[in-house]
Formats: structure tokens, sequence, C-alpha cells
């Protein structure tokens, strides 16, 4: 009986003192099972966040349309215009590659929300469906909305009340989109700004309503649409650049912006593509 007794004691300290080397080392450190904990956590802070995701891929892929003189490809294919270079030189601080990706704008959430890309920095106003849909940075450009429509008839269009009988080409889901609705137009969606103009410019459509800027650079004397001009302004609006909801990419690129903006940088790049009067003060 001593001899069992014996035997029991022995095994139950056996198994404490496996247990008590299970939770400790010789130095008192944290244990393996709070280390693994540990390291799950980190992982888990790690894919939660876009800067990490984009680092360790090495590119940031940024979602637009073809939208002069925001993001354009030059005679060699290259994508250029004031977006595209900031955008650039924002992957370039990262460390990471850049990478231009079309996409249709209407699905332009979906896109970011589904990662095929990791920004939308197209121009984009920061209306209420883009700032409850993503994280949105500070304003860094002015904006409004024109309507273009044939050189011989500009006189006749000058006010919105001379609008009501006309057509309208807009872009899908874009802020001309949004004035064409608001001011009850017979309009015909549009897969970009760029179409918009062809649609006036053939006479299918009688008029478009499109980003200033686009039409400062694209309508009128010296340009591909000598035959076109805009008229009437129907709003004012802030560009921003839209990422994931809760991404920390935001807030690292509101930096960027401020740097740039202080070391006369971001300037530069608009003095380059003539927006230089459009763009907003980074504090």
């Amino acid at each position: 009986m001593k001899k069992k007794l014996l035997a029991f004691v022995l095994a139950a300290g056996m198994v404490a003192s496996m247990a008590a080397c299970g939770n400790t080392n010789n130095n008192g450190s944290a244990s393996a099972d709070n280390k693994d904990t540990s390291a799950v956590a980190e992982n888990t802070d790690s894919a939660d966040s876009d800067l990490a995701y984009v680092k360790d891929k090495g590119t940031l892929v940024v979602g637009i349309t073809d939208f002069e003189p925001m993001d354009y490809q030059d005679e060699n294919g290259n994508w250029i215009g004031f977006d595209a270079d900031l955008a650039s030189a924002f992957a370039e601080s990262l460390g990471v590659d850049v990478e231009f990706v079309e996409i249709d704008w209407d699905n332009k959430i979906l896109e970011l929300d589904g990662k095929t890309i990791d920004c939308v920095w197209n121009g984009m106003t920061l209306t209420d469906e883009v700032t409850s849909s993503m994280s949105c940075t500070n304003a860094y450009c002015n904006n409004a909305q024109v309507v273009v429509v044939p050189s011989s008839e500009a006189d006749k269009y000058q006010d919105t009340d001379s609008l009501k009988d006309l057509t309208f080409a807009v872009e899908s889901g874009s802020a001309g989109e949004a004035q064409a609705k608001k001011l009850g137009l017979n309009y015909t969606a549009v897969t970009a700004q760029s179409d918009a103009l062809m649609e006036v410019a053939a006479g299918t459509s009688d008029a478009a309503i499109i980003d200033s800027l686009m039409a400062g650079a694209m309508v009128g004397e010296g340009t591909g649409y000598a035959n076109l001009t805009y008229t009437i302004g129907l709003n004012d609006e802030e560009y921003g650049v839209g990422f994931r909801k809760g991404s920390d990419l935001t807030e690292e690129l509101n930096n960027f912006f401020k740097s740039s903006y202080a070391d006369g940088s971001m300037e530069q790049i608009a003095e380059k593509y003539g927006v230089q009067a459009a763009v907003v003060e980074q504090k």
C-alpha cells in the first residue's frame, strides 16, 4: 500500500513539474503560450494595416479613369497628370512601385473593397456617398461642375433655366450625373467624362456636364475640342483620395500632402499641368 502511495505522489510531482516547465523558463520569462498569443496579435495588426499590406506586396495600385489633366496617357502609353504624378511620388515615399488601373467609375467602391485597387485617386469629388463609403484624405484640389456646349451655341446657355430642353451626356456615378439629377435634366450616362465630350462633339448630345479642370484642359482653342466651350458653373466642390474604410494609408497620404505642399513639390507638379490655381493649401 505504501509503495502504491509513493508511486502516486511521484507521478503527481512529475505532472506538476511538467506544467511548470510549460509556463516559465529558467529566467522567469513569458510562457511559450503567451509568446504565441503575442505573435498572433502582431500578425492580426499587420493584416489590418493597409500600409503594411502595400509595402509587403511592393506595389500601390491606383484606380483611375482617363481624365486629363489629372490622369491620362502620354504618347508612350505612360500615365501622367497631376494626380498620376502625385501618386507616383507618394508610392516612391513608401518605397513601393505604383500601378495604374483603369476602372469603371460606377464600380470604384466595389473595386476598392475587393482589393483589386488600393485607392481611388482620380479627381474624385468628396460627395456624401464617397465619404461614407471610403476613408478619404483632406481636400487637395478645388473643382466645379460646368456645362460644355458647342461654341456656336454658348450664348444661348448662360443660366440653369436655359438648360431644361437640352440632352446631356454625363459620366456614370460622377458629380456631373449628380448635378444633372439635381436639376432634373434629361441625360445619358456614359463610361467616362471623355466619352461625354465625344457625345457633344458628335452631336448625339446637346451638352455635357464635366469637371472644370478637365474642361479647362480639353475644350476650346488649341485643344482637341476647339469647337466646344464651357459656360456656367453648377457648383463648388473639392477633390480627395479614397482608401478602404479604416485604412492607415489615409493619414500617411495626408502627411505626404503636407510635406509636398510645404517643400513646393506639389506646386511644381500642379504648374506642369496648369492646375496650380486649384490647389488647396495643406496645413
